[in-house]
């Protein structure tokens, strides 16, 4: 039986005057955001020609749907909104990107103007100007982010999005490259700046933004003042120096130091951030235990289902049971029983930390009614 489920997720709705300020607002960002794109693109083709910045556009997008499929597939327990999602990828592609061009491009040639070198001025640009800049310049919108206190609740949620906006900048960015190895070496020049960075390095941007994402979300997750205050600074001078060592390696040693950079400090970077997500995963799922058992307790949930809703691999069967049982239907209702449940558990736990508001009750209430009500619904197919 196909079953379709309307969306029971629960809206604590503002009022219409805050509304249509917010609405004016975002329509007023989006075409700002609109308008640096066209600047930036302008200012790539007139470097690379019309013919080169459209080969590199559509090189440098093909493979972005991929990448972002593997980020968002680390948020398994509490999916973050598709807006906030896109506002930090396409502050990295535009926003972030545009600052970038600017301070880069200033310092680079003061500093070439002073030293009456290009030379000096290009390594200076990347070395220095570069990290600080770009890394500043994506952070912002991390930090942006980080006030929504209901939605940016820990360790994985910094990766993701800091991972958005990463990925949104190494697009721009390798439009740019893209287009300058097309007109510079044709098919062959594009083929191997596309191997080196979108094969070989296509994280690199994504990861060092991580460690000020990094940096944020322990400092959500902690009552310490120090570390509330102190690991966002240390997460984006971490950033700052893994993308000044990056790009040092190359300027400095050339080729043999960027293998000696990938290997020595990328990939165990890499690895560590890796073992980060996984451990940010477990404490999210025993989060989702601890602030679930309430509900197990009052008989809310049954054993089997509290159980599935604890861990990743149970949600992923539960989904797989109800596809075959009910269809398309019964498996989104599946998933929207478990994104209600760990926004249950992740509210319950910012109460418990203090990290509340005046709506905190309502909105556990409004929560608690939409979960179960899916999952009579589910039990029912």
């Amino acid at each position: 039986m196909n079953v379709q489920y309307s969306n029971p997720a629960p809206v604590i709705r503002p009022s219409s005057h805050k509304s249509a300020l917010r609405i004016v607002f975002a329509i007023a960002a989006a075409l700002v955001a609109l308008l640096l794109a066209l600047i930036v693109l302008l200012l790539i083709g007139f470097e690379t020609g019309p013919v080169a910045l459209l080969i590199g556009l559509v090189s440098a997008t093909i493979p972005v749907p991929l990448y972002l499929m593997l980020v968002l597939w680390i948020d398994r327990y509490e999916s973050e909104p598709l807006w906030m999602l896109g506002t930090a990828f396409f502050w990295g592609a535009l926003v972030a990107v545009f600052i970038a061009f600017l301070f880069n491009t200033a310092s680079s040639l003061m500093v070439a103007v002073m030293a009456e070198s290009m030379e000096a001025g290009q390594a200076f640009g990347a070395v220095i100007s570069a990290p600080i800049v770009e890394e500043t310049a994506k952070a912002l919108i991390l930090f942006i982010l980080f006030f929504k206190k209901d939605e940016f609740d820990g360790v994985v949620d910094g990766i993701v999005y800091a991972a958005m906006a990463g990925l949104g900048f190494a697009m721009t960015e390798n439009i740019q490259y893209y287009g300058l190895a097309v007109m510079e070496a044709g098919g062959g020049g594009l083929t191997a700046v596309f191997i080196l960075r979108g094969t070989l390095s296509p994280f690199a941007h994504p990861l060092f933004t991580s460690m000020t994402g990094i940096g944020l979300g322990l400092a959500r997750q902690s009552r310490n003042t120090f570390v509330k205050l102190g690991m966002p600074v240390l997460g984006l001078l971490t950033a700052i120096s893994m993308h000044a060592i990056w790009n040092g390696s190359v300027v400095v040693f050339g080729g043999l130091g960027f293998l000696f950079a990938y290997l020595v400090i990328m990939v165990p970077a890499f690895v560590i951030v890796v073992a980060v997500i996984f451990l940010a995963l477990r404490r999210e799922g025993q989060v989702v235990r601890e602030f679930l058992h309430t509900d197990l307790r009052g008989g809310r949930l049954t054993k089997q289902e509290y159980d599935r809703l604890c861990t990743i691999r149970g949600r992923m069967g539960a989904s797989f049971n109800a596809f075959s049982r009910g269809g398309v239907g019964s498996w989104r209702a599946s998933r929207q029983a478990n994104q209600l449940a760990s926004e249950l558990a992740f509210h319950r736990s910012r109460v418990a930390r203090g990290i509340s508001n005046e709506s905190a009750h309502a909105r556990e209430a409004a929560y608690q009614t939409a979960l179960q009500d899916l999952l009579t619904r589910l039990r029912q197919t």
